[in-house]
């Protein structure tokens, strides 16, 4: 497991899976705002699920977000679209309503960071989120990444097209916390 202050990111485990999906996948409105496809329904245990991990996929690391103090799952990270040619990737996450506002996400982008720079020796780490996203873009400029744009109307989000910002870090610039381990 990597380490951050209050929370650790480890493997996906089946049983996270129905957690996951309940708290962070049926809700239309945040499933609509956090992927990039249109939100459908989909049956428990559908491996269609977004949430399902595939070992094999070297361009994709999910991970569980589970708190330090007791081990409750929190919620979602993931390093994707993983380009070993540029050494550059991707990182999202999605928190639990439970979890929200308690500086999980900081941590969090963190560990991320940690994970990509130190462990898989990546140079950029690149983040896309909705230009109203205030808790996403606040755990990221924490975290030293800077506003590279705006992409103008880019993403159809619940019958309204909405700005989405990137936010890009590269490894020179990126100041460790001691606390990632």
């Amino acid at each position: 497991m990597l380490k951050g202050v209050k929370v650790g990111l480890r493997a996906r485990h089946e049983e996270d899976i129905p957690i996951l999906q309940a708290g962070l996948y049926d809700d239309v409105v945040n499933g609509s705002r956090a992927e990039a496809r249109p939100w459908r329904p989909l049956t428990p245990g559908s491996k269609a699920l977004p949430l399902w991990t595939d070992d094999e996929e070297d361009g994709h690391v999910p991970f569980s977000v589970v708190e330090l103090d007791g081990g409750a799952l929190v919620g979602t990270a993931t390093l994707w679209g993983i380009d070993l040619h540029h050494r550059a990737a991707h990182i999202g996450l999605g928190l639990l309503p439970s979890a929200r506002g308690k500086g999980y996400g900081t941590d969090v982008v963190g560990v991320l960071c940690h994970y990509a720079f130190v462990v898989r020796g990546l140079q950029r780490l690149q983040i896309e989120t909705l230009a109203d996203n205030a808790a996403m873009l606040g755990s990221a400029e924490r975290n030293g990444f800077v506003r590279e744009g705006v992409l103008r109307s880019a993403a159809w989000v619940m019958g309204e097209f909405l700005d989405e910002v990137v936010l890009g870090l590269l490894a020179q610039d990126w100041k460790p916390a001691s606390r990632a381990r």
